[in-house]
């Protein structure tokens, strides 16, 4: 399995969005294959708000970023948007920061509402980033997360199924089975 990063991006310390994350990570990894999880509301702030890109901790996660070939970009929906904390570690990295890795996003609502935020806000500021490929994400509803012990969760049976298509569709990306087709003139 190629090389993977996860960033969420929700500041509760008890975040059903990290752990999805943790929940998509252990199924990425059970190969044995590492990988590696930023959890944005543990980097220091004020650096990170400062843009501090030499601070020895914002550094190891940029490159972290920079090594991987694949990155999942975690978020809870906020004002009808991603978090602000993924806005900000997003911002940090250069303006083609993604160019040439697979991205699969992930995003955590309130309600069905929320679940445009993936496709109208994060994917364009992936894109912008020059992800080479950003795979159809999951958006997963806070009522089909259940919070069990340390970071795990137990997911909804539909939304697990959505979700799990999505992880596999971005491992298939990663891997290189998943042809990206260009139609000609595009």
């Amino acid at each position: 399995m190629p090389s993977v990063v996860a960033i969420s991006g929700s500041p509760s310390a008890d975040s059903r969005t990290a752990r999805v994350v943790h929940h998509v990570l252990h199924r990425l990894t059970v190969g044995g294959d590492g990988a590696d999880h930023i959890a944005v509301r543990d980097l220091p702030a004020q650096e990170l708000l400062r843009g501090s890109v030499a601070h020895p901790v914002l550094g190891q996660a940029l490159e972290a970023v920079a090594r991987a070939e694949g990155v999942v970009v975690a978020t809870p929906v906020y004002k009808a948007s991603y978090s602000g904390l993924v806005k900000v570690f997003l911002d940090l990295l250069p303006q083609a920061g993604l160019a040439g890795k697979t991205v699969l996003p992930l995003v955590t609502g309130g309600s069905l509402a929320h679940m445009l935020a993936m496709d109208y806000a994060l994917r364009p500021v992936l894109s912008a980033l020059g992800a080479r490929h950003v795979v159809p994400g999951a958006f997963l509803l806070d009522s089909a997360i259940e919070r069990l012990g340390a970071d795990a969760c137990r997911v909804d049976p539909a939304a697990e199924l959505r979700l799990l298509e999505a992880v596999d569709g971005f491992t298939r990306a990663l891997t290189g089975r998943e042809a990206l087709t260009v139609t000609a003139g595009t």
